[in-house]
């Protein structure tokens, strides 16, 4: 981050009184009588059958603590969502919240749009994760290879770094995915890509552990799989709480877009005005289909080099694994011994950072999701997090000021994952 946005950083801190305005509290602007397009409402649900019945109202799900969804339902929907029957808050009008989250005086010159808002400078826009991606290039040129593997809808690249002992060479190890940001407002997961990138470079040549495990695997990071998105949410200097990329008219989910099971079970939306749209055919995103396009082509000889990935999402503490499209714990595909297989790693992560392990299917159906097709199709052991925070209380948006803290409460679940991506099934003692 440049000085003149540290400046900011400090300039704007002392006023920040909040760290979001609370969530009950929203009124309706005096002398204003009119109903909130989007509305914030929290509901309980109690089993995976009924969280599954609030998705597919169509609302966006925005997390889950416990029974509790909090939901954004615009108000064409609110009278499908009451019709489940199910106890709902209404928590106020969304987009009152977020402008009140406060607006940039910051214009970054070089995309001639606004920045994060005040109090949220600490976070990566586009330019600025790509000014970090060639820092590290030439900070550590002995470790990394950045490439570009495709366009997003906007025509920017997606950008993805190598980390080896011999980046430029295609060795024989095996190889790990990191993917952040398909969801445009998850600002935090960029920092968590950006913080295994350092992590895994700046302490290879004092930290015996990573250097052992770069020596002996090759690692793929990919901050940013929704630019344009992410460019989009912060655009007007105030959150939009955007979540899908920007094809016309109205975005796809780029996480049900997947062509695994797509569409098949309730789990996505075939309406384009749905937060959870999937497109009108799987890989219809350009990003996902980059993603397809590189995963298919890491098959050498008829073996997949890549053997485990983590897509990194927020909020709600979550550790999830497949498969998310039945609530079947196995299912064609997925014997016993490997959800059993999945199931420990994703315990023993969890118990290094707090998050809550599960199924995926545990939380609610969804189809056409990377998770599903990385295993369904190349038997990658994938896993999602869904990071901090586990309320709506800041939800997407948490303060700069989190951050470290936030990434580095991972460090211990990426080393455990690193340490058995080599082989997964060695958690319950069988052999790959």
């Amino acid at each position: 981050m440049s000085p003149k946005r540290r400046g900011l950083v400090a300039a704007v801190l002392g006023a920040c009184l909040t760290l979001v305005l609370p969530l009950n509290t929203v009124t309706a602007q005096p002398g204003t009588t009119s109903t909130p397009e989007r509305t914030l409402f929290e509901i309980i649900a109690n089993t995976p059958q009924d969280r599954t019945k609030v998705a597919r109202t169509g609302v966006d799900v925005l997390g889950t603590d416990g029974p509790r969804l909090t939901v954004i339902a615009e108000a064409r929907q609110q009278w499908a969502l009451r019709a489940t029957g199910l106890p709902m808050t209404d928590l106020g009008d969304v987009d009152a919240q977020l402008a009140a989250l406060g607006k940039s005086d910051f214009t970054d010159p070089q995309v001639g749009t606004q920045d994060f808002p005040s109090g949220y400078a600490g976070y990566h826009n586009f330019r600025e994760t790509v000014a970090e991606l060639n820092q590290t290039v030439t900070d550590h040129s002995d470790l990394v290879k950045l490439s570009s593997i495709g366009k997003s809808y906007e025509n920017r690249d997606l950008w993805m770094l190598k980390i080896s002992d011999n980046p430029g060479v295609d060795e024989n190890e095996p190889e790990v995915l990191f993917t952040c940001n398909q969801h445009a407002r998850e600002h935090l997961t960029v920092e968590m890509c950006l913080r295994i990138i350092k992590q895994y470079t700046d302490n290879y040549a004092t930290n015996p552990t990573v250097k052992n495990l770069i020596d002996s695997r090759e690692i793929w990071v990919i901050p940013m799989v929704n630019p344009d998105g992410v460019e989009y949410d912060i655009a007007s200097g105030q959150f939009r709480s955007w979540r899908k990329n920007r094809q016309p008219s109205n975005g796809t989910d780029p996480n049900r877009n997947w062509g695994f099971q797509w569409g098949c079970c309730g789990g996505s939306s075939g309406s384009a005005t749905s937060e959870t749209y999937r497109g009108p055919s799987a890989f219809s995103a350009p990003e996902t289909a980059r993603i397809r396009d590189f995963v298919n082509g890491r098959v050498v000889g008829g073996t997949q080099q890549i053997k485990t990935h983590i897509d990194w999402h927020t909020y709600s503490e979550l550790i999830l694994w497949p498969y998310g499209y039945t609530y079947a714990d196995t299912a064609p595909g997925l014997d016993a011994n490997q959800a059993n297989a999945f199931a420990t790693l994703g315990r023993r992560m969890a118990a290094t950072n707090g998050y809550t392990p599960q199924q995926s299917s545990d939380l609610y159906i969804t189809d056409g999701s990377v998770n599903d097709w990385m295993w369904g199709v190349h038997k990658i052991w994938s896993y999602t997090f869904e990071m901090y925070p586990k309320g709506a209380s800041p939800g997407f948006y948490p303060r700069d000021t989190l951050i470290a803290a936030q990434t580095a409460r991972n460090d211990s679940a990426v080393e455990l994952f690193l340490t058995y991506s080599d082989c997964v099934p060695r958690i319950i003692g069988r052999t790959c």
